[in-house]
């Protein structure tokens, strides 16, 4: 009998992970730039200026409002997937497995046929949320590399870089910093043409 209890509670965790796994991808594709500017002015995202659906192109065709509303709700998009990982006691290599899905669920959403956005946003929520010492980092580091690059996109990516080496100075396992590491890298591919074109034009 304590062997079938036993049975039935690991049963129960597996299933409650992969329902969290599942969640946190669906979570990700919630795509706010789409829907504020549905709601808003009836149009599609995708058919206007760059065709991404993150803040950055929301803001540039209607404004600091539409874009602060978008970077908002993407952004809690990472809160709320990380918060609930604690909630549900998970590890932090298990909170940042669910944020890296998000982060997929934002850049792959499959609500909007696998063509989403480019991940800081939710990336920055979660993060911050996760440990909140890293917005602290990310200005910091912001405002140094600011002046040198004349850039944000790489100001703020290359601040982005610090990240892991601040969870490994704060003593966050290997395999926490790695996941960090692991989400990084997917936020510089989806970047990597304007990366490009930003050191061309430097």
């Amino acid at each position: 009998m304590l062997y079938l209890n036993k049975h039935r509670l690991a049963k129960g965790v597996v299933l409650i992970v992969w329902l969290y796994f599942v969640c946190s991808y669906l979570i990700g594709s919630i795509m706010f730039g789409y829907i504020v500017t549905k709601a808003f002015y009836q149009q599609d995202l995708r058919k206007l200026g760059s065709g991404n659906v993150g803040a950055r192109n929301a803001g540039r065709l209607h404004g600091k409002k539409v874009f602060v509303m978008t970077f908002l709700g993407d952004a809690l998009k990472g809160a709320v997937v990380v918060a609930a990982a604690r909630w549900l006691h998970f590890s932090d290599s298990f909170q940042l497995i669910g944020l890296m899905l998000a982060v997929i669920g934002h850049l792959k959403p499959i609500t909007l046929k696998f063509k989403g956005g480019k991940g800081i946003s939710t990336f920055i929520g979660g993060m911050i949320t996760f440990q909140p010492l890293l917005s602290l980092v990310i200005m910091a580091v912001f405002i140094i590399l600011y002046p040198l690059t004349k850039s944000f996109t790489l100001a703020g990516l290359g601040a982005f870089l610090f990240i892991p080496v601040f969870l490994l100075i704060r003593q966050y396992d290997w395999l926490t910093c790695i996941l960090a590491a692991g989400i990084l890298i997917l936020i510089l591919l989806a970047h990597s043409e304007n990366i490009k074109e930003k050191i061309r034009h430097n």
